[in-house]
């Protein structure tokens, strides 16, 4: 059975309402150990809109690749970031909030509606928006956003694991990986590193007591 592919519903129900600027909204980088949460919000021109946009997870490295290139070229896109500091004082959902909220406001063309990957309004959002879950694989927009906050996590991961090449970032994007686990155990916590996230937090536990 074929798997739906997201279309331009959304959008073009909310320009049909006066809108002008509808962009899409979505973060990667929940779940890993180690790096930065990062969203994009992307608003594409109806006339122009890339072939093959599809929810991030669903494309192959050279396609995702391929279609931010295009997207850096023929739509409105912005990067917000949450920092490890911001996450292990927050948490990880509020911090993927923050995120979005900065991709948003560093759009140079200003957004007036917002199309929200998930079922949660950011706080702090001043424009109207409308949540979508699995937003990615139903609006495209959204999975414009997907790509583009993929492909610019991983970029950054690739050059953190250039600086600390024993955790296979380059690879795993900060996800707990054997290699990842493995790098832990022999090298130890970096700055970069979630000291709120379980695995993390209970290993500087450990070294805390032992150390006593």
């Amino acid at each position: 059975m074929k798997q739906p592919e997201p279309d331009f519903e959304f959008e073009t129900n909310a320009y049909k309402h006066g809108f002008l600027a509808v962009c899409g909204v979505d973060e990667v980088g929940r779940g890993p150990l180690a790096g930065p949460v990062t969203a994009a919000a992307v608003i594409l021109d109806p006339a122009n809109i890339p072939e093959g946009l599809n929810d991030s997870k669903k494309l192959s490295v050279k396609k995702r690749e391929a279609l931010f290139d295009l997207l850096m070229i023929q739509a409105h896109v912005a990067i917000g970031e949450a920092s490890v500091a911001e996450i292990d004082e927050h948490n990880i959902l509020r911090a993927s909030h923050m995120a979005m909220v900065r991709a948003i406001a560093g759009l140079k063309t200003r957004a007036d509606y917002a199309l929200i990957d998930g079922n949660q309004t950011p706080r702090g959002l001043t424009i109207r928006s409308e949540t979508l879950v699995k937003g990615d694989s139903r609006s495209l927009s959204i999975a414009a956003a997907s790509i583009v906050a993929k492909v610019w996590r991983d970029r950054l991961m690739v050059t953190l694991s250039q600086q600390y090449p024993h955790y296979g970032w380059e690879t795993n994007a900060g996800y707990g990986t054997k290699v990842h686990q493995e790098g832990l155990k022999s090298h130890g916590v970096t700055p970069h590193h979630r000291r709120s996230f379980a695995p993390i937090h209970n290993m500087l536990w450990q070294e805390k007591n032992l150390s006593r």
